[in-house]
């Protein structure tokens, strides 16, 4: 799937595969398209509000109780473990301490995942914009002594990771050092791993509306543990209005929809040279 994908983005970035309005017939004008803006601070206070009245109103021996029995369920295999979870909702348990009695039990998954090699590169073999850039890299870790390292973050509750996927995979066969980091870190978990592997760009891959809220959040994580030389960039769906916010607090580029895989490896190197992007 991943091997897949990687060769069908290719095939899109040459312009082999054609997707009317991004890579062929392409509008004169981008049309501004009215977008709704959700205040994240807004829902979180709304939501915490929430909470706090359930957990005044609801019985607390009850409570305890049911998940009590979800936690038992859990650790011993008996019974409907279902059953147990809604009868947990039903003492009004919130979703965090229902799914925090079976944590205790079965601990966590780690998604860890895996990047393809040889898929992008092999598409371009022949072309002279491929072979110029990858050149350009070699030549930049000829004079640093070492290939540059990004590492592909993906942060918060956002799962959607096949874009994040081929870019890792698509920037190793250009001349990146690539870390793809595990699903779901919050944006203290990357900004440790980034420092602890040393690396010199964190690439935030946003498809579900948090990075106006998580971007600057990893950036401050990254001031905190000593990381201010760490670049920052942010790439997925984000919309147009929202640059500069993003550039405002300390992110370096932004790569919208529709960004040739290519052109976003030459912006990242260009960054890595001293010159910017969105500024």
């Amino acid at each position: 799937i991943e091997e897949a994908a990687t060769r069908k983005q290719a095939a899109v970035d040459r312009g082999d595969e054609v997707i009317v309005g991004v890579n062929k017939y392409r509008p004169d004008n981008d049309d501004d398209f009215e977008i709704l803006t959700v205040d994240n601070h807004a829902v979180r206070e709304a939501q915490v509000k929430r909470l706090e009245r359930i957990r005044r109103q609801r019985d607390p021996k009850r409570l305890e109780t049911a998940l009590d029995e979800l936690a038992k369920v859990a650790r011993s295999g008996e019974g409907n473990l279902l059953a147990a979870a809604v009868e947990a909702a039903r003492a009004r348990a919130t979703v965090g301490e229902i799914t925090e009695a079976m944590r205790r039990a079965f601990g966590d998954h780690r998604a860890e995942p895996e990047v393809v090699h040889d898929v992008y590169g092999p598409a371009y073999r022949d072309e002279p914009e491929y072979k110029t850039l990858v050149e350009r890299f070699k030549a930049h870790a000829a004079g640093t002594g070492a290939a540059p390292k990004i590492m592909v973050a993906k942060l918060g509750q956002d799962g959607h990771d096949r874009g994040a996927k081929i870019i890792a995979s698509a920037f190793g066969d250009i001349g990146f050092d690539v870390l793809a980091g595990p699903l779901f870190q919050t944006p203290e978990e990357a900004a440790a791993m980034a420092i602890d592997r040393k690396v010199h760009v964190v690439g935030m891959s946003s498809l579900a509306a948090g990075h106006k809220t998580l971007a600057p959040q990893l950036i401050e994580a990254l001031k905190a543990k000593g990381g201010d030389d760490i670049i920052v960039v942010v790439g997925g769906v984000v919309p147009k209005q929202d640059y500069k916010f993003l550039t405002d607090n300390g992110v370096a580029a932004v790569f919208g929809p529709g960004t040739n895989v290519l052109d976003a490896a030459r912006a990242v190197l260009d960054l890595l040279e001293g010159k910017r992007r969105n500024a």
